[in-house]
């Protein structure tokens, strides 16, 4: 398969996930996949009373400069090691 197909593989396996990850890991996964998707992050930062926002946005910031296939690839490791950990539904 392509680097594209495991990518979106893994992106419908995320939602297939036995149990919810962790706030953290889906921090990441949100990051990951908007860098892969979108690339850098191209909106301002949210407010100060948007806390899930800000974090967010701080986490796809984070990936700044990241190439989109290399974003792609993390996606789908995390993704394979959360389904080694949690299992699929």
């Amino acid at each position: 398969m392509s680097l594209d197909e495991n990518f979106n593989k893994a992106a419908e396996n995320v939602k297939n996930l036995k149990s919810k990850p962790s706030d953290n890991d889906l921090l990441e996964l949100y990051a990951l996949f908007k860098q892969a998707t979108v690339g850098d992050v191209n909106t301002d930062r949210p407010g100060m009373l948007d806390l899930k926002g800000k974090a967010k946005w701080d986490a796809w910031n984070e990936r700044k400069g990241m190439s989109q296939t290399e974003a792609k690839e993390k996606y789908i490791a995390k993704v394979e090691s959360l389904i080694s950990s949690l299992g699929l539904a």
